[in-house]
């Protein structure tokens, strides 16, 4: 008897409102009409204010500077940052005149650098004067004679900054008024590179439409209003930061919270306290760091209810506490990626313990999901493992001047092929359990390492861990479990962590290799760089960060 199609690994969010047509540039002036009086954005470090009318006016200040340096609509303006309140005006201003703004990912080095302003066509960059070890000022000038359509850079905090906006003010506000009228809430707004593990990185290129309802509906399901105060220690460079945070606060008139340029668990706790935000992002390290920051139980965090965490699996204890001692009752999972603006999943704010742990949510609203056979693509029944697909208006419009890579990874039926194993349950929540290149296989048995780590964390002298899988002589792959002590003063060893494993693990995915590390290595927007940690364990270097 032919199973229903309701057992397929298939759902669409329906959606109770429509979505939204408008640009950003129009949607922030809607924002403005209705709360030009709140608070919109605060910069802690230096002590900067703005309610949502001065934002505009802000915004419109930078993008006239842009206008008068020459750029227009479709022009690429770079980014090299990390957050700060000009990052966020530079944001808005690019999309009030149609301009691409390009993320610059802050740990580039020069090589990666030349790259993206030359693949990107960059004519403007706006950049920071330095960051961390980083002198960015002698990088661009290192790599400025390579890009012959770079015309010009801006230095933030420097006389260039000031001059931009001196220039605009030369250029009358009717002109910025008649560019953003000509725009299309189709046309492209953001190129985001993402890191791939081989090869250059490839430019996502997401348009208006994608990221303005992304945002919006990753702050509809946490429950945003006007009255919300989102602390953001995750970087603006990354969808996480600049859609999920920015986006999704000025669409409902929330304010946005920057704690510190980058991410320093002190200054979050402090600023949720000082600020006393509703909301905080993060990925599970970063909550972790929070949790464990000696000081913790001296910051008053009752005025959180909600946040997001996403990037990696959340442990289930991380969870708990998160809950109980963070005030987060409502704290919510998503998952996406670039390509897809980014979020395509997401838990609600009432769902229970083991749904935000164990699963990454269920489809947004006005956006498609289908577990499909990575061999055939035929979607597999619910409860089976495949490759999670996604199909909507978060869909990018494809990977900046490159049709082919982007012809591998959108089918002809605007299918995006995320490259993640998952597993769809009978509710319509989905787990993912790990990228079809992380799948080890080990003596002919598929092993998930998602699964073993989630069984690890239970491990009281483990804090945090990652499971990668090593090329091995006899079994073809063998599981290397990389391990981040509670305590650096209480080993563990291989023979304590195998004893563990027996009673609970299958035989072949007991790990028999283990990496006591201090840390991971990490991209910069919080996911661990599995390849690099297989590659050092292969080189017989050790996975030492």
């Amino acid at each position: 008897m032919k199973a229903p199609d309701t057992a397929l690994s298939y759902a669409s969010g329906a959606g109770e409102q429509p979505l939204i047509g408008r640009t950003i540039g129009a949607d922030l002036d809607h924002t403005i009409a209705r709360f030009g009086d709140r608070e919109a954005l605060v910069e802690v470090a230096s002590g900067r204010r703005w309610t949502y009318t001065e934002l505009g006016r802000a915004v419109d200040e930078v993008a006239r500077g842009l206008l008068a340096k020459g750029i227009s609509t479709g022009d690429r303006v770079g980014i090299w940052s990390p957050n700060c309140a000009e990052w966020v005006l530079v944001q808005y201003a690019t999309a009030r005149i149609g301009a691409i703004l390009v993320n610059i990912n802050p740990a580039y080095r020069v090589h990666e650098l030349a790259y993206v302003l030359g693949q990107a066509g960059i004519q403007v960059l706006v950049s920071a004067t330095r960051h961390k070890t980083s002198d960015y000022r002698r990088m661009t000038e290192q790599v400025r004679a390579d890009c012959p359509a770079l015309r010009d850079v801006i230095y933030i905090g420097d006389p260039t900054w000031s001059g931009l906006l001196t220039a605009g003010a030369a250029v009358p506000q009717e002109r910025l008024d008649a560019c953003a009228a000509r725009l299309s809430a189709d046309d492209p707004v953001n190129i985001q590179y993402t890191s791939g593990t081989t090869g250059f990185p490839k430019g996502a290129t997401l348009s208006h439409h994608n990221i303005l309802n992304n945002g919006y509906w990753v702050g509809e399901t946490v429950g945003y209003s006007e009255q919300d105060r989102v602390c953001l220690p995750v970087p603006f460079y990354h969808c996480f930061g600049m859609v999920m945070g920015n986006l999704g606060a000025t669409s409902h008139g929330a304010c946005i919270v920057i704690p510190a340029p980058s991410f320093d668990p002190a200054a979050t706790l402090r600023a949720v306290q000082d600020e006393r935000c509703t909301s905080l992002y993060g990925v599970p390290t970063m909550f972790i760091a929070e949790l464990d920051h000696p000081d913790f139980a001296a910051y008053d965090l009752t005025s959180l209810r909600t946040g997001i965490m996403a990037g990696s699996p959340c442990p289930e204890e991380v969870m708990k506490r998160v809950v109980a001692e963070m005030h987060m009752a409502e704290v919510s999972i998503c998952y996406g990626m670039t390509e897809t603006s980014p979020v395509s999943t997401q838990t609600r704010r009432d769902d229970d313990l083991e749904h935000r742990t164990a699963t990454a949510g269920r489809v947004l609203p006005h956006i498609e999901v289908k577990v499909v056979d990575p061999a055939t693509g035929v979607t597999v029944p619910r409860g089976g493992t495949g490759e999670l697909c996604t199909r909507g208006y978060s869909v990018m419009l494809g990977y900046w001047e490159e049709p082919e890579r982007t012809a591998e990874v959108i089918d002809a039926a605007r299918w995006m092929h995320t490259g993640d194993l998952a597993v769809m349950n009978d509710d319509g929540y989905v787990r993912i359990v790990g990228r079809i290149k992380d799948m080890i296989i080990r003596g002919g048995e598929n092993v998930y390492p998602r699964e073993i780590e989630e069984f690890l964390y239970s491990h009281p002298k483990i804090a945090d861990v990652q499971v990668v899988g090593v090329p091995d002589a006899k079994y073809g792959e063998e599981i290397a479990a990389c391990v981040i002590l509670r305590d650096a003063e209480a080993p563990l060893t291989l023979e304590e962590l195998t004893l563990f494993c027996r009673s609970r693990l299958a035989h072949f995915k007991i790990p028999r290799r283990l990496e006591i590390l201090d840390a991971f290595p990490m991209t910069v927007s919080g996911k661990v760089r599995k390849i690099e940690l297989r590659e050092r364990l292969a080189a017989g270097r050790g996975a030492a960060s």
